[in-house]
């Protein structure tokens, strides 16, 4: 494998920092316009600089070795926060009233767990006035989690493939939509 020069070097080095190209490109050194317009083919396609290529993927390699990362964990912390639901961190009382009980909270339920706020003030005057603690608390935005793990079982198609009886592409004869004959 050819050698990285001390710019290829660097792009890999900050690529690796959040994986944009463009970005990694010009804090490398690069043209904007190459940046633009190469960069991303160095780390997806492995063509045009091969070697800049397979040293970005060995760096990406060891950063998921050394980190721990497995397509299971990731799978996993995202289902967590998707799957989250207010019922597992509340009691309802017999009068229907709800507060918020954290005393049983597993680590899987307090990944979910995205803000709590707790408010203590004195309502009323007097003889009267008595201790308010109110706690609030919010779960992680679920939509997002579940929109990568639809995409990732495929429930989203982004392309549709078509085949014939036989199991062979289809072909589609595309006519004037607009009413002309």
């Amino acid at each position: 494998m050819k050698k990285l020069n001390a710019r290829e070097r660097r792009f890999r080095d900050e690529y690796l920092i959040d994986c944009d190209p463009k970005r990694a490109a010009i804090a490398a050194g690069y043209s904007k316009t190459m940046a633009a317009t190469k960069a991303y083919q160095w780390v997806s396609d492995g063509k045009r600089k091969p070697h800049v290529f397979e040293a970005v993927q060995k760096a990406l390699e060891r950063h998921t070795q050394k980190l721990d990362l497995t397509a299971e964990k990731v799978l996993r912390e995202i289902s967590l926060l998707g799957f989250a639901n207010m019922k597992d961190y509340i009691k309802i009382t017999k009068q229907g009233d709800a507060f918020i009980d954290l005393s049983q909270l597993t680590r899987e339920q307090a990944a979910a767990i995205q803000e709590i706020t707790v408010d203590e003030y004195m309502e009323g005057r007097g003889p009267e006035a008595r201790q308010v603690k109110r706690t609030r608390f919010k779960l992680a935005e679920k939509r997002g989690s579940l929109e990568l793990l639809g995409r990732r079982l495929r429930l989203f198609p982004t392309k549709v493939e078509l085949s014939d009886q036989d199991g062979g592409p289809m072909v589609i004869e595309i006519r004037d939509l607009g009413g002309k004959q």
